[in-house]
C-alpha cells in the first residue's frame, strides 16, 4: 500500500481551510484518512496559527516511508517543519 501525506480541502466557500493527514495513494482528495496530522488555515491573521502540525507524527510517517505531495512539501519547508 502506497502511504501519501497530502492536504484535504474543508470550511467554507471561498474561505477555505485544510487538513494535512495521510491517506492511501488511490483514496480520493476528500475521502477517508488514516491519521490526521495538522491543519494549515491560510486566511489566518497570525502567522503562528497558519500551520500547526504535530512533527512527531509527521517524522514518522516519512521515516515508514510516506510522501508528501509537492505543494505540502513546499508549504512544510516554508514552515520549517520539514
Amino acid at each position: 500500500m502506497a502511504v501519501r501525506i497530502r492536504m484535504t480541502r474543508t470550511g467554507r466557500k471561498n474561505s477555505p481551510s485544510y487538513r494535512i493527514a495521510v491517506f492511501d495513494s488511490r483514496t480520493r482528495r476528500d475521502g477517508k484518512y488514516i491519521e490526521k496530522l495538522g491543519q494549515y488555515n491560510p486566511g489566518a491573521v497570525e502567522s503562528g496559527k497558519k500551520v500547526t502540525v504535530n512533527r512527531d507524527r509527521l517524522m514518522y510517517w516519512i521515516k515508514v516511508g510516506a510522501k508528501p505531495t509537492l505543494s505540502l512539501e513546499r508549504l512544510l519547508k516554508h514552515t520549517a517543519h520539514l
